[in-house]
């Protein structure tokens, strides 16, 4: 069976491995425009393309697949290279553009998508962070026939996957990846064979993972401790969970609840006490204790090492504007 793959991201890089691994023909990758990343700001390929360049499969990179659209020399050139490939079925995991309807039809065996949830919750772009963030006790991958709507086609295969109450975006990730570049390849296998059966999603449970955005990441203290935990976890790698700390914006990459009680008149965002054991910080409810923390330009350290170069104390206040010194809080 020949695969035309499309993908962008490390998740996707992982299917794609997994599917020369398995054996199947990749006559063609598709994957996003390389952009500046890094400190220099230096145009980089994506993980597909990098993958797909080693495996000296070639690679086409259109900025719209849209035939009418402002990039329509780009969507036509695709069309081209698409089309000679002859494929039998085309492979998408997290590419980042929209298929158009002449795409979807082009593959005999139409157009099949990895997504990192268990659908019809969690359709679109950001699944793994909403899921943690939402304090889900599981997730899984979902092998869809892609129609023209959002995550909305037939279910092909699902597997489940339990999130640990440790989990960030980070690890759930390449767990997921894992999983999904497994199930795709026994996908096609089974399609090869005639045994893959189409259902269509359920009318009810359905939930939307909106793009992720900078501005979620400063953390919000009048929220109950265990709902900024997950988000701090839910934002690990991106975009990080941040707050204004003595004049700084430091990050927030690991906490636990705290079980010291808050007096009601503790404003949240109150340094309760620091030490190496962590920042205990007051939240709407409950209190969290801080245990990696970074400085802008810095690494992530540990609370101990953090405070040996940045002096918290308790009475301080964390939130949007500088920290206050003790005595001043609540001012």
């Amino acid at each position: 069976m020949k695969v035309i793959f499309a993908g962008t991201p490390e998740f996707a890089s992982a299917a794609l491995q997994g599917l020369l691994q398995a054996g199947f023909s990749v006559p063609l990758v598709l994957t996003q425009p390389d952009r500046p990343a890094g400190r220099g700001m230096k145009l980089q390929a994506s993980p597909v393309k990098q993958c797909a360049l080693a495996h000296g499969i070639p690679v086409v990179q259109p900025r719209s697949l849209r035939l009418d659209r402002k990039y329509q020399g780009d969507a036509a050139a695709a069309r081209e290279a698409l089309m000679a490939a002859q494929a039998d079925v085309m492979v998408v995991a997290a590419y980042g553009l929209i298929l158009p309807q002449w795409v979807l039809d082009l593959p005999p065996k139409g157009c099949l998508n990895i997504h990192a949830s268990l659908l019809p919750r969690w359709r679109g772009a950001a699944p793994i962070h909403r899921a943690i963030e939402a304090g889900d006790a599981e997730t899984g991958i979902t092998i869809m026939q892609m129609d023209a709507g959002l995550d909305t086609g037939e279910m092909l295969l699902t597997e489940r996957l339990p999130i640990t109450p440790t989990d960030t975006t980070a690890t759930l990730h390449d767990r997921l990846a894992a999983q999904g570049a497994r199930l795709i390849v026994q996908a096609l296998e089974q399609a090869a064979s005639g045994g893959l059966r189409a259902t269509p999603q359920p009318a009810e449970g359905v939930t939307y993972a909106h793009k992720i955005e900078k501005a979620e990441s400063t953390i919000d203290w009048s929220l109950d401790a265990p709902a900024i935990a997950r988000r701090v976890r839910a934002f690990d790698p991106f975009p990080g969970a941040s707050t204004g700390c003595a004049g700084e914006t430091v990050k927030v990459w690991s906490c636990e609840i705290d079980s010291t009680k808050v007096n009601k008149d503790v404003r949240p965002g109150h340094i309760l006490s620091a030490n190496g054991h962590g920042v205990t910080v007051a939240c709407g409810e409950g209190a969290l204790r801080l245990t990696t923390l970074q400085r802008a330009g810095g690494k992530r350290l540990s609370a101990a090492d953090f405070l040996r170069g940045f002096d918290l104390q308790p009475g301080m206040q964390l939130g949007g504007v500088a920290a206050q010194a003790p005595g001043q809080a609540g001012a």
